[in-house]
């Protein structure tokens, strides 16, 4: 019988990458990250720092990035700082948070999107 259960990588506050992360898996990174990444689910610690593209289905983010950030469910914690594009289906941004770059829904699939298709936006406090 084949497990569903998912995995979480960590990258500990230690671990400095240079070069793209391509994971089927979930991140959790608190280290430094100097490429772009690619997985399922991205949590980003308050202190980690990437530079580079992102490209998730799920990502919080509480630290700061410089680069594009490609998600359907997307977090951005008051703690966080980010320079680049977001793209995204939903959007939560907490009372705090820095972003500098442009905010833009994602395309919906297919011609005719439906009404449950349309993103979302909310501001947390």
């Amino acid at each position: 019988m084949a497990s569903n259960s998912s995995t979480f990588s960590v990258f500990g506050p230690d671990i400095k990458i240079k070069g793209d992360i391509n994971a089927t898996d979930d991140l959790h990174i608190d280290g430094s990250i100097d490429g772009d990444i690619t997985c399922g689910t991205l949590v980003q610690g308050e202190q980690s720092v990437i530079n580079g593209a992102i490209e998730a289905d799920s990502a919080r983010l509480a630290g700061t990035v410089d680069g594009s950030i490609n998600a359907k469910t997307l977090v951005i914690l008051r703690s966080a700082k980010i320079t680049g594009d977001v793209f995204y289906d939903t959007l939560t941004i907490e009372q705090g948070a820095a972003v500098e770059g442009k905010f833009a829904q994602r395309p919906a699939k297919g011609a005719a999107a439906s009404k449950s298709d349309e993103p979302v936006l909310s501001l947390a406090n």
